[in-house]
């Protein structure tokens, strides 16, 4: 996946290509305090503020007409603390380079995402999450947060220190501030065995408690049009490292996984009838494997193939029944989709608007390629999980507004309240924060 970047006459588009913005000025700081100039200067100019990472939210959560702030500059590990083992990294940095440089140092983050393109404050700003049994979100990892407020002034957090902003600002959407650097928690470094095996939809639903219960991570794609899935348990291992190789790597992640599921999208959009036997054949083309390494090899995968999504999380007790909905709705419906539907678990947290506050949560997340019209499948889908009570990803395409979401989430109020405290004239605003969390 590549970054997004601004193009003629300072348009800013998103990964997605789902939105557009032209924001009056750009600016690039290089540290807090330059970042906490911008932001004054944007209020004495009258214009709204936003930051924007790599662009990987669906929905216009960092459009602006405003000032666009660029995280580019602000990257890099600021401080190692082996002693209460955390890492401070600057916003900017994307989570490859985190990544990269945890290994460095022989460190690792307990869980992360299926793909490392977000900035670290883009990724936690949302609730990018991947899937575990007991460890949550990236978000849920952070142990402290420096951000810059509305008025200027530079702000730290943590459990101790304004514990309520705290709360809410590792998932903060932006509305609250700039997070300018984030303190994660650690662990050293470990092997992860993953064992990736095709299963028929109807066992992976009949067994998912189990699956779940087996597995530190366990995750699973149904292919719409089929009764096939890909499972795929991620477990801790002693060893010894067995990675996958060079060549089966590049065939089965890259070849097939990349290349030839983009060809398969080609012609899936051309010829819409023929994404049914598209779906029959790419539900068999990836064989079983197990191997293991690093988590961040294991945890995540190259996604070159541009795609529009829509994720909702569902209590986990309802996500099997909410599946079997989808896929009835698929096979009596006239829509084609040519995307597998992905679906992963957190534990409850607790984080003012993550979308697995207070409760266990199951994700499902469906995709349409990238040109192809979505909305009557995502309409359709949106339905079927607002029925069980879910919560849209908030950097994922949904519909809901301030009063749905306020009926989902027990402490949105205390959100909007610590909202009205630290941005009362809405300097962070856009649309979609207007949509999403009132006025």
């Amino acid at each position: 996946m590549s970054s997004t970047a601004s193009g003629k006459n300072g348009t800013w588009r998103n990964w997605g290509g789902t939105v557009v913005a032209r924001p009056a000025r750009e600016v690039a700081p290089a540290s807090a305090d330059e970042l906490a100039a911008a932001v004054r200067r944007a209020a004495e100019d009258g214009l709204k503020v936003k930051a924007v990472g790599t662009g990987h939210s669906f929905t216009s959560i960092a459009a602006t007409d405003g000032v666009l702030i660029r995280p580019d500059l602000l990257t890099g590990i600021r401080d190692v603390d082996r002693e209460n083992m955390t890492v401070t990294v600057e916003a900017g940095t994307p989570l490859k380079r985190l990544n990269l440089a945890l290994a460095r140092e022989g460190l690792s983050l307990t869980n992360m995402g299926d793909i490392m393109e977000q900035t670290v404050s883009g990724a936690t700003s949302t609730g990018t999450h991947g899937t575990g049994r007991a460890s949550g979100s990236i978000a849920a990892q952070i142990t402290a947060l420096e951000l810059v407020t509305a008025d200027g002034s530079i702000l730290n957090c943590s459990q101790d220190r304004h514990p309520e902003i705290f709360a809410a600002a590792r998932i903060g959407l932006g509305a609250l501030g700039i997070v300018t650097a984030i303190t994660f928690a650690v662990e050293p470094v470990f092997l992860l065995t993953a064992r990736e095996e095709p299963m028929p939809l109807d066992a992976v639903l009949a067994d998912f408690d189990a699956l779940w219960a087996e597995n530190e991570h366990f995750e699973f794609y149904w292919f719409p049009h089929t009764g096939s899935t890909t499972t795929k348990r991620n477990n801790r291992s002693a060893g010894p490292r067995r990675p996958v190789g060079q060549l089966a790597g590049w065939f089965e992640d890259e070849f097939l996984s990349n290349g030839v599921f983009q060809a398969a999208q080609w012609v899936g959009r051309a010829a819409p009838a023929t994404i049914p036997a598209i779906a029959r054949i790419s539900s068999r083309a990836l064989s079983a494997r197990t191997y293991t390494d690093v988590p961040y090899k294991v945890f995540t995968s190259p996604r070159r193939v541009r795609f529009v999504e829509m994720e909702y999380a569902v209590p986990r007790a309802a996500v099997t029944g909410a599946l079997r909905e989808l896929k009835a709705m698929v096979d009596r419906s006239r829509l084609r989709v040519s995307f597998p539907v992905e679906v992963r678990t957190a534990p409850a947290d607790d984080i003012t608007l993550s979308t697995a506050s207070g409760r266990d949560s199951a994700y499902i997340a469906v995709h349409m390629a990238k040109g192809t019209p979505y909305q009557p499948y995502f309409t359709a889908a949106e339905r079927i999980f607002t029925a069980h009570d879910g919560r849209p990803h908030w950097g994922k395409v949904h519909t809901r507004n301030a009063e749905d979401l306020a009926r989902v989430y027990p402490r949105f109020a205390e959100f909007t309240a610590l909202r009205d405290r630290l941005d009362p004239d809405r300097l962070f605003g856009n649309d979609y924060l207007r949509r999403v969390l009132g006025a």
